[in-house]
């Protein structure tokens, strides 16, 4: 069963289509990156999604619980749900546990605050802050307080984390520990939904990634499966001369102009694949005529690249 899940979900803003008939569907564990330009519609799924935008059309499921269908199911769908929506904010005159205290006795009722209360410790360390817990907050670091945001996300053991943008105005260390956090928490079984513009993160983290466009979901799987087959190799060989030579018999290769000008002597060539040119074959022409190749590494599109491809012209 899936964890999240939205049928043909639906959102305008007067004339403007935000969300357009989406359909998602998140399994338990996954850390899912839902990326898209700013003003593709990934905040209003969130917030959809978490029951604060009500849709215009469509469905959205949380724990196979609907959101909207009524109180008590909006109820069980979101008890075991943790968000970020947005900067987190807090008291910066308190420390951290002492937040995160205030946070655990707000609403439900007194079996749920003590499993709040009781969590502290654990989620504290889960997040890195255990040994800034006594800290104001005013001192903590954009990162440090990112971290506390989902600290306090994580009050109660929620089967679904639901992140808007957590990365954002955070420093490359900053960003690097709130990724590290995100990974340990898929691994230990919680279901991570994510959303970001920034490529190399959701990349470098995330088991799944669907790309939003004006609305629609446009491309969706593992990072690596959204990225074609290489059509460059970058080879490092022995004898750079006899490797311009061999190669340039080999059908379906091209090299560069000026490299292909170049002198003799070891040294890297790159090698453009086409009409069924592969890695391997590369690899046995260079090989077969006994020239010496230290380094074969396919020159692989970036997530970047694919996601420029799919929204081109939108």
């Amino acid at each position: 069963m899936s964890v999240l899940a939205t049928s043909d979900l639906t959102k305008r803003y007067g004339d403007e289509l935000v969300v357009n008939h989406l359909n998602l569907s998140i399994a338990a564990g996954d850390l899912y990156g839902f990326l898209g330009p700013n003003g593709a519609g990934k905040s209003t799924t969130i917030r959809m999604a978490l029951g604060l935008v009500f849709p215009d059309g469509g469905s959205v499921e949380v724990g196979g619980h609907s959101v909207f269908s009524s109180t008590e199911a909006r109820s069980r769908a979101l008890s075991r749900v943790g968000a970020v929506v947005e900067e987190p904010a807090f008291w910066g005159y308190l420390s951290g546990r002492r937040n995160l205290e205030y946070f655990a006795r707000a609403g439900g009722n007194k079996v749920d605050r003590r499993a709040r209360l009781d969590d502290i410790d654990e989620v504290l360390r889960q997040v890195g802050l255990a040994d800034a817990a006594a800290k104001r907050v005013k001192a903590y670091s954009q990162g440090m307080r990112q971290r506390l945001g989902i600290g306090r996300a994580l009050l109660g053991h929620p089967d679904l984390l639901v992140l808007d943008e957590p990365t954002n105005g955070l420093d490359p260390q900053g960003m690097k520990e709130v990724r590290a956090l995100l990974r340990r928490l898929a691994d230990n079984g919680t279901t991570v939904f994510v959303s970001s513009h920034l490529l190399g993160e959701v990349e470098a983290m995330c088991d799944r990634v669907g790309v939003l466009v004006a609305g629609k979901l446009v491309a969706e799987g593992q990072p690596g499966h959204l990225v074609d087959e290489p059509d460059r190799v970058r080879v490092d060989v022995d004898d750079r001369r006899h490797a311009l030579d061999v190669l340039r018999a080999v059908p379906g290769i091209s090299l560069d102009e000026l490299e292909a000008r170049s002198d003799g002597g070891p040294g890297p060539i790159m090698v453009g694949l086409a009409n069924g040119a592969t890695p391997a074959g590369v690899n046995a022409a260079l090989v077969s005529a006994g020239i010496g190749v230290r380094a074969l590494v396919p020159e692989h599109a970036r997530l970047e690249d694919v996601f420029l491809t799919l929204t081109e012209g939108e």
